[in-house]
């Protein structure tokens, strides 16, 4: 096989594991029925005129499993922590006792469960639609080889093939994940 072709599939490949970090990056942020800091990756909060990460200013712990407990390293931030979690729409209402703010996850209820379960899937689709574009990209790539290179017409057929196959793993990865985090989801 021509560098071109091992270039080719490990640049796919690493799109492909791209695509499924990214989705669990985006199931880190989906509630299940335990509190997770991972929750507040996406929370910014107004510091000194510029958005900051949340966890970049604070330490955030899981208490009794099901509440966070946010303690900033600069307790004057303490209100512009309160409104950013507020402005982040996380489905909880923030309680600030002058130390710290508390997040407290009620236990979640089964339409909410089900309405939960419809953005992992959604995440999951987003997942397979990143693999399919690389695997496009990978094809039409495979065809400028082809006539760049003169590669053998079986030679050609082979590599989509194995193109084909590698979708189909990372499809099939992508699929077990989304199951799994269902079924967390759907845990009670």
């Amino acid at each position: 096989m021509s560098e071109a072709l091992d270039t080719l599939f490990k640049n796919g490949t690493e799109k492909m594991e791209k695509a499924i970090n990214q989705l669990h990056r985006e199931f880190s942020t989906v509630r299940t029925g335990r509190a997770n800091p991972a929750m507040l990756d996406k929370v910014m909060v107004e510091y000194y005129g510029a958005p900051t990460p949340l966890k970049q200013m604070a330490q955030v712990t899981v208490s009794e499993g099901t509440s966070l407990v946010i303690a900033p390293f600069d307790k004057s931030i303490l209100k512009e922590v309160e409104k950013a979690i507020i402005k982040a729409e996380l489905g909880v209402a923030p309680n600030n006792d002058g130390v710290s703010v508390r997040l407290n996850f009620p236990p979640l209820t089964e339409e909410k469960r089900k309405e939960i379960t419809k953005d992992v899937k959604k995440f999951g689709e987003e997942a397979k639609v990143q693999v399919r574009n690389v695997r496009r990209d990978m094809t039409d790539e495979l065809k400028k080889l082809e006539k760049s290179e003169n590669l053998p017409e079986d030679m050609v057929k082979d590599n989509q093939d194995k193109i084909q196959k590698l979708t189909d793993k990372y499809t099939a990865i992508i699929d077990k994940e989304v199951t799994e985090k269902d079924k967390e989801v759907m845990t009670v």
